[in-house]
């Protein structure tokens, strides 16, 4: 079994998360992955105030294990972040915070509520920012992952966090499917790794079935850098670009923004619609490149199990024979 200090600290049996993913997570979902020793994290920044101490309520119904809410900072209203906390979740994760935000006095009501901090960035900058602020878990984001990212690949931008955070825990986020993306985290000093796509495709997840089979048949290569989504939706994110599936969508936009933001509630109508229909080819799938080693839609907590044995198994049996004593 693979344990790093992380486990402890969380109080997880395997050092795996869940990407709080809003709207892409789900209270059977956040169980599964719990349940199965790793960190279920429950994307609360979509969810009405007053959904959300039912929806702990039910995950705190359905497992013993500790869980996380995720926030996206920018757009989090106080009030809302208030309910969650009132609720005493054991982790508050949070992510892309605006400039002018005050992280220590987020962070230090989360610890007044008895609740851990994890903050996720693709930065070294913010990185340092959330730790002055007083994270307990800095979550390292390459561009390889799904939904919002930075420009910055894991392998580049982890080890960076890495050294420029010292003794506080990071764990790696973007591109991971698989135990050897999970070997190759720790390899890089992470003591554990986010998933968010690699979950997407598994029995619990709230996909509509055409959306995991998407996943499925992406290559990894049909995903874009886009701000496309955003500017339908007209939420556009401080600093972040979204990764998404080069679909029909994206093809019919793309060098057409300026044209998107004038017809942008048309646009939103219509992305609404094949959401709700499951067409996969009109709608707006945030999906990694990690999308191409996703072959499978299995349970959540089979995919913890098999990434750990995977990750024990290169470090016990592969990587120890490629070094040879003098």
């Amino acid at each position: 079994m693979i344990h790093t200090p992380v486990c402890d600290l969380l109080g997880i049996r395997h050092p795996i998360a869940l990407g709080g993913m809003a709207g892409h997570t789900s209270v059977p979902l956040v169980a599964a992955v719990s349940n199965a020793g790793g960190l279920g994290t429950l994307g609360v920044s979509r969810i009405p105030a007053e959904q959300i101490p039912t929806n702990i309520a039910t995950i705190r119904g359905t497992t013993t294990r500790p869980f996380g809410v995720n926030f996206f900072l920018f757009d989090a209203r106080q009030p809302t972040i208030d309910v969650a906390l009132n609720e005493r979740p054991p982790v508050f994760a949070a992510t892309w915070a605006r400039a002018d935000q005050d992280l220590r006095a987020l962070f230090g009501r989360a610890h007044e509520a008895g609740s851990l901090v994890m903050y996720q960035t693709g930065t070294v900058a913010e990185a340092l920012r959330a730790k002055a602020a007083g994270a307990d878990v800095i979550v390292a984001q390459g561009t390889e992952g799904g939904g919002h990212v930075g420009w910055m690949a894991t392998m580049v931008v982890l080890p960076m966090i890495v050294d420029a955070v010292g003794s506080t825990p990071v764990m790696a986020a973007g591109g991971i499917a698989d135990g050897r993306g999970l070997a190759a985290a720790l390899a890089l000093g992470a003591q554990g790794a986010v998933l968010g796509t690699r979950f997407l495709a598994t029995k619990e997840s709230p996909l509509h079935p055409n959306f995991k089979q998407a996943v499925l048949d992406s290559d990894g290569h049909d995903t874009i850098l886009t701000e496309i989504p955003d500017i339908a939706r007209g939420n556009v994110w401080p600093g972040a670009m979204a990764r998404s599936r080069r679909n029909a969508f994206i093809e019919r936009w793309a060098g057409r923004e300026w044209e998107l933001r004038a017809r942008q509630p048309e646009a939103l109508a219509a992305l609404q619609e094949a959401s709700a229909a499951g067409d996969a080819d009109n709608a707006s799938l945030l999906i990694g490149q990690d999308a191409g080693l996703i072959r499978d839609i299995p349970a959540a907590g089979e995919i913890v199990e098999r990434v750990v044995a995977e990750a024990e198994a290169l470090l016990k049996d592969r990587l120890p024979k490629l070094v040879w004593a003098s």
